[in-house]
């Protein structure tokens, strides 16, 4: 058996502003209709002996991901949620123990970021059953990307010999940082160096013997902080106040490069991490001038740019080597050599404490969405939208009050003692301190448009009382 481990904790700063820490890259629709996540598993479809995911994402997106899995109809195994960052090794040790659990017998791990590209999806699977035997025979595989270009971007793996039972699987001989262009320019020509993929695959028993051996302490505290985590719905909650003292590291660093186990698969599948937006640009369909154009656009005697537009008319005169992405409440303007430093206007934005670095215009809930669509001192006017059969938490706010005018749908109300049914164009009124809730009773989504009013209309002025998808008090 053969379970997949898709690690989903990136937050994607370097594509912002579509990419945010409460919207990351994965959750995003990029390359295609469906988000990168959705391709991910999708793609392993066809693969032999292969059993449901574990998916490890941050809690902050926890509905995201399943509503995401359920729109493709994927059954996950589990879904792990960090409540920090710990880098890929400690997430991936919970995720082999747990699959351990799952299958009641050591199995195969087949771990894969959430937010690659893989053109190649047969050239992929063939690669996975390579791997897997690799695997099988107590290998930590790790699948290594003919490179077609000096690419400073990666780390790269250095092959050595190849295995007397398999000669185009070959044993690492080291992994090396992102080089120079001088350096990955010698890597190319040598021949022996590939791009480092961050996919992997091993029998979970090995990789736990093997984070034993090397961090000892980071396997005790996983471990920990999984018997002592909680189910949350369909979710598995780890233990924060144990996860917090584990150590961080990356499966690289804390295993790869110490083990005398490791593998290297080489593999040509069309793979691209989508670290940038340059490298966006490279994986999408371009006009005649090298453009990439998605949404509202016009441009005239521009070239080789990526042009993004969600809300409005992008208009683009004499461009070249350029990235102009438009959203509803930021635009970045940048040339495509310095796409790798947008990382540094997110991390300007948090110092400000500037909210555009970490949450979307259209923020999503497990209920569905809202968007803000005018706000100034005292009133904001925020578009909502319902899913059928969902509701919101029982709640109430100190600060605010609230009127809801119902433009498509039927909505159930509670507001104090009352309960009543609202339909296209009426409207009510929720006073400041009134417990109330919104459901929707109706088969198509439940669309309404909220105006508050008061003192204060911060997300955090809520105290919920009753929450069907178990959020905490806040």
């Amino acid at each position: 058996m053969i379970i997949p481990v898709i690690l989903s904790g990136g937050s994607g700063t370097r594509l912002w502003p579509l990419s945010r820490a409460m919207r990351p890259k994965q959750l995003l629709s990029l390359v295609s209709d469906a988000t990168m996540i959705q391709e991910t598993v999708s793609r392993l479809k066809g693969i032999q002996d292969l059993a449901d995911p574990i998916v490890v994402c941050n809690e902050e997106h926890r509905f995201m991901i399943a509503e995401q899995m359920r729109e493709i109809d994927v059954n996950t195994a589990a879904i792990i949620l960090e409540p920090f960052g710990r880098n890929t090794a400690p997430a991936v040790a919970i995720s082999a123990i747990k699959a351990m659990q799952i299958a009641d017998e050591d199995v195969v791990i087949l771990v894969l970021p959430a937010d690659h590209v893989i053109r190649d999806a047969q050239a992929f699977h063939k690669a996975v059953e390579s791997g897997c035997l690799a695997a099988r025979d107590n290998k930590l595989v790790t699948f290594g990307v003919i490179p077609d270009a000096p690419e400073t971007g990666y780390g790269y793996i250095k092959a050595g010999e190849p295995l007397a039972n398999n000669e185009n699987i070959c044993q690492v001989e080291k992994f090396v940082e992102k080089p120079d262009k001088k350096t990955a320019e010698s890597y190319i020509e040598q021949g022996s160096y590939y791009w480092n993929s961050g996919m992997f695959m091993f029998k979970a028993s090995e990789y736990l013997n093997e984070l034993e051996t090397f961090n000892p302490e980071m396997l005790k505290d996983s471990k920990e902080a999984l018997d002592k985590g909680v189910s949350d719905l369909d979710f598995i909650r780890l233990n924060k106040d144990i996860f917090e003292k584990c150590p961080g590291d990356s499966i690289d660093y804390a295993v790869m490069e110490k083990t005398s186990q490791a593998v290297v698969v080489p593999v040509n599948i069309g793979w691209n991490d989508i670290g940038s937006w340059t490298a966006l640009w490279e994986v999408g369909k371009s006009d005649e001038r090298g453009n990439v154009l998605h949404g509202d656009t016009c441009v005239i005697d521009s070239d080789n740019s990526y042009i993004h537009s969600e809300n409005r008319l992008v208009s683009v005169v004499g461009v070249k080597d350029h990235v102009i992405v438009e959203t509803a409440d930021a635009v970045l303007v940048a040339h495509k050599d310095a796409a790798q430093n947008v990382k540094a206007i997110v991390d300007e934005l948090k110092d400000t404490k500037r909210e555009e670095a970490l949450v979307p215009h259209k923020v999503y809930r497990p209920w569905g969405t809202y968007e803000c669509i005018d706000c100034e001192e005292r009133f904001q006017a925020k578009r909502i939208m319902v899913k059928p059969g969902a509701r919101l938490s029982l709640q109430l706010h100190h600060h605010r009050a609230e009127h809801w005018i119902i433009v498509k749908g039927t909505a159930k109300v509670t507001c104090g003692e009352k309960e009543f049914i609202m339909s296209e164009n009426e409207s009510t009124y929720i006073p400041l301190g009134e417990k109330h809730r919104l459901e929707n009773t109706g088969k198509i989504p439940l669309e309404l448009i909220e105006v508050q009013t008061g003192s204060y209309l911060g997300e955090d002025d809520i105290v919920r009382f009753d929450d069907v998808y178990g959020r905490e008090d806040t």
